[in-house]
């Protein structure tokens, strides 16, 4: 995977915050039953994806803000498109708008999260990692007897 210069685009796209190449998480969103699960290291860098035991619980204020974000974005567009509804269609809206968006959420309040407070910072000489070729292993092989 090429790495991106940009720490922004790296986040959009869910990358790791020290190369920008790895990804943040195992599976892919559609996944609803893992959609959550993120691999222990960056699979290219290693760099520890939780730096301290506990460390995504701060997401839940990230999330807070994107679920109020959501509240706002349903309520002002129920109240345009469709002339000042009832309340139980602003319930409603906002309801399925936050459900819908979760995984999404979810994962970007963590990446949120560790890109501005997990103290790593974007290391552009591990580019090399990605774009380097295979070196030859150098154990012991048998095949030349």
């Amino acid at each position: 995977m090429k790495p991106l210069d940009s720490s922004t685009l790296a986040l959009l796209d869910l990358r790791c915050p020290r190369c920008h190449q790895g990804p943040l998480f195992s599976y892919p969103a559609y996944k609803l039953t893992k959609y959550a699960m993120m691999p222990e290291r960056c699979p290219v860098c290693s760099v520890a994806y939780e730096p301290e035991p506990g460390f995504y619980w701060g997401a839940m204020f990230v999330s807070y803000a994107f679920s109020v974000a959501w509240f706002a974005i349903g309520g002002v567009a129920a109240y345009y498109l469709l002339g000042n509804p009832a309340v139980w269609v602003y319930v409603l809206l906002v309801t399925v708008l936050v459900l819908l968006t979760a995984p999404a959420t979810l994962r970007y309040s963590r990446a949120i999260m560790l890109y501005l407070f997990g103290g790593i910072k974007y290391d552009p000489n591990l580019r090399q990692l990605a774009t380097a070729p295979p070196q030859p292993s150098r154990s012991k092989s048998h095949a030349h007897l």
